[in-house]
């Protein structure tokens, strides 16, 4: 195999062209940047987070990979992933997830003191989510933590602590995390129920639609009550709005519980969490 296969294969298997992962980490932490800095956070750690979140995502793929390649198989979606389907040795993906991570990790040590300590939390469930599949009933919680982690990373690098308003801000965003991964989950309940996969899905059964506008509802009033003094209160309405059409619009897409039009929803949920950002940018500097 040339070394150009070999690197579309490992770009295959860290979704170098699906974006949407690396999105749904990285608005939430750049958020977090800004409202922790009250503004620009600086070029510095701006590059830290850009980078270290494409990073550790492409890192997480790896793992999760490999953890999962005896049940992707039997999913039609995901059955010729580069592990999965052996073209990537589950040493060679591993390596390669490895590799990633202390990349991520020396970008971390330019920072303070304060995120390299977090920054071993949060490898630690980063590493438990492929496993917790196989356990827990919502699997898609432990993703939340996961996906969040960004946001209390980000207040320990630029505060040096990790104060109470980013753990709240983490716990409203695990309400989005579950919000667009059960959309995700929605794709695949056939097979995990066949194969005997755990997802938020499956647990919640017909009440799906309803429960995932209701996770993006509380993620938008937590979000809303921890920031709202902290900005310009027009900017903010108009966020809202834009927010709550966006919520809309995956509600048309996940009620009839179409595979393909669940994959869109899941995919599109970046465009929410740049919204998101959007309104905390301008509304910090209208305030």
């Amino acid at each position: 195999m040339s070394w150009r296969e070999k690197l579309a294969l490992y770009l295959d298997l860290i979704r170098w062209d699906r974006p949407a992962g690396w999105l749904l980490l990285l608005w939430p932490s750049l958020s977090a940047l800004w409202v922790a800095a009250g503004g620009f956070p600086g070029w510095h750690l701006l590059t830290v987070f850009v980078l270290g979140t494409i990073l550790m995502r492409s890192a997480g793929c790896c793992l999760n990979d490999v953890a999962d390649r005896n049940f992707d198989r039997h999913v039609k979606r995901t059955a010729q992933r580069p592990v999965t389907s052996g073209r990537v040795s589950v040493p060679e993906a591993l390596w390669l997830g490895a590799v990633l991570a202390l990349s991520a990790f020396l970008l971390v040590l330019t920072t303070h003191q304060a995120a390299i300590s977090w920054s071993f939390a949060a490898l630690a469930v980063a590493v438990a989510y492929p496993f917790a599949k196989r356990v827990f009933a919502m699997p898609q919680a432990v993703l939340g933590v996961a996906f969040s982690f960004g946001i209390p990373m980000a207040f320990a690098a630029v505060r040096g602590e990790v104060p109470a308003l980013a753990w709240a801000l983490l716990i409203g965003n695990l309400f989005w995390v579950l919000a667009y991964d059960t959309e995700y989950a929605m794709v695949d309940r056939d097979d995990d129920l066949r194969i005997g996969m755990k997802t938020s899905a499956i647990t919640l059964g017909n009440t799906d639609v309803a429960a995932i506008l209701g996770f993006y509802t509380v993620y938008l009033i937590c979000w809303t009550v921890l920031l709202v003094e902290r900005l310009a209160p027009l900017v903010w309405f108009v966020t809202l709005l834009l927010a709550l059409a966006q919520v809309l619009w995956h509600y048309r897409l996940i009620r009839q519980r179409k595979r393909e039009d669940c994959f869109l929803a899941f995919r599109l949920n970046h465009w929410l969490g740049l919204t998101m950002f959007a309104g905390i940018v301008l509304g910090l500097a209208f305030k």
